[in-house]
């Protein structure tokens, strides 16, 4: 009873002690992070994006019909060439050697039908002086006709043969730049594998996949901005077509867009961000943008630093969609209300004490 008595006594010592105390406020010395805070652009949607790919509008993945070892190129990646010029020939002496045979066939055949046209004409003189039966004149006109047939299958094989050399020159089918060299020198060529590509420079379009949802709102011969993705650089086309079917796309729709002249340096297979305008409507969303400089990129997370209580750097992760120019659509994460940091002069991070300029 007395050990209790002892415990009862000190715990109320210890809190009539503590009570007689004053409170201490704890006091944040840490140097602040000077940054700038900005309010998301809130905008309508007059225009859909959609990514796209540069090409030459005039380009050709050249191949060949028949099988062969390679022979000879004759040309290298980034060549002029001309419209006929020789780029590449495949060994061909089996052709060849048919093309003779052929030659020989058309020999027998045309002196065999030079003589079965002599007693044709013959048969004929004799016929209308009732010096020949009508069943000599039909097995000479039967022969003669027959003499004639051979003798055009055998000139139909000689197209046929020529038309397999042609496929084993490899020939430029207009003037333009070399792109791609796909097979050595040595190599086996095959029928239908590409082996040289060639493209016309300066006349450049875009070809873009649009998905279904919006694929009713772009029209042909509109107007479009297409953003460079590589150099951020702004080049104004043309729709030039619109594709009715994905049926052999996936659900994406292809649609084609005319660049216009322009001196920034473009080339082939660059990416890029068509801006495809649209009317406004009451069904017109509003789009929650901010500068993709102003993202916190961390592995698979893509965030923003906004700005918390007592001026504290918070980090949000965002969920983002299309991208617009240099900015982007945030779906979520960020209201239009809400403050982000846009620039800092020192090094950022959760939680860390800022300052707003």
């Amino acid at each position: 009873m007395k050990k209790i008595l002892k415990i009862i006594a000190i715990v109320a010592l210890v809190f009539t002690t503590s009570c007689g105390k004053e409170t201490k406020t704890i006091v944040d010395n840490r140097p602040a992070v000077h940054v700038k805070v900005s309010t998301p652009l809130s905008e309508n949607s007059t225009f859909i994006s959609a990514s796209g790919k540069i090409e030459a509008v005039q380009n050709a993945n050249l191949s060949t019909r028949m099988m062969g070892f390679v022979d000879n190129i004759y040309v290298n990646v980034g060549n002029k060439v001309t419209k006929g010029q020789l780029l590449l020939s495949i060994n061909s002496a089996d052709i060849i050697a048919q093309k003779a045979q052929v030659n020989a066939s058309i020999t027998e055949a045309t002196a065999a039908f030079n003589n079965a046209e002599k007693d044709y004409k013959r048969f004929i003189a004799l016929f209308k002086d009732n010096s020949a039966s009508q069943k000599e004149m039909d097995d000479i006109s039967a022969n003669y006709e027959m003499a004639k047939a051979r003798l055009e299958a055998a000139n139909q094989m000689k197209n046929q043969v020529n038309a397999q050399l042609s496929y084993s020159n490899i020939r430029a089918p207009f003037t333009g730049i070399i792109t791609g060299k796909f097979v050595n020198k040595g190599a086996m060529a095959n029928p239908g594998m590409p082996l040289i590509s060639i493209e016309t420079p300066g006349k450049f379009q875009v070809i873009s996949m649009v998905p279904e949802s919006d694929i009713t709102s772009i029209k042909k011969g509109v107007n479009v901005n297409v953003l460079v993705k590589s150099t951020n650089q702004l080049i104004t086309g043309k729709v030039t077509e619109v594709s009715t079917s994905a049926k052999n796309t996936g659900g994406q729709y292809l649609v084609k867009i005319l660049l216009d002249k322009t001196d920034i340096h473009i080339l082939s297979g660059m990416f890029t961000s068509v801006q495809f305008p649209v009317k406004k409507n009451s069904a017109t969303t509003n789009l929650v943008l901010i500068p993709q400089s102003a993202l916190i990129k961390q592995g698979q997370l893509t965030g923003v630093y906004t700005v918390g209580n007592e001026n504290a750097a918070i980090l949000r992760w965002l969920r983002i969609g299309k991208t617009f120019g240099d900015k982007v659509e945030v779906l979520s994460g960020l209201a239009a209300n809400e403050q982000y940091i846009v620039s800092t002069e020192g090094k950022l991070y959760n939680g860390a004490k800022i300052s707003i300029q």
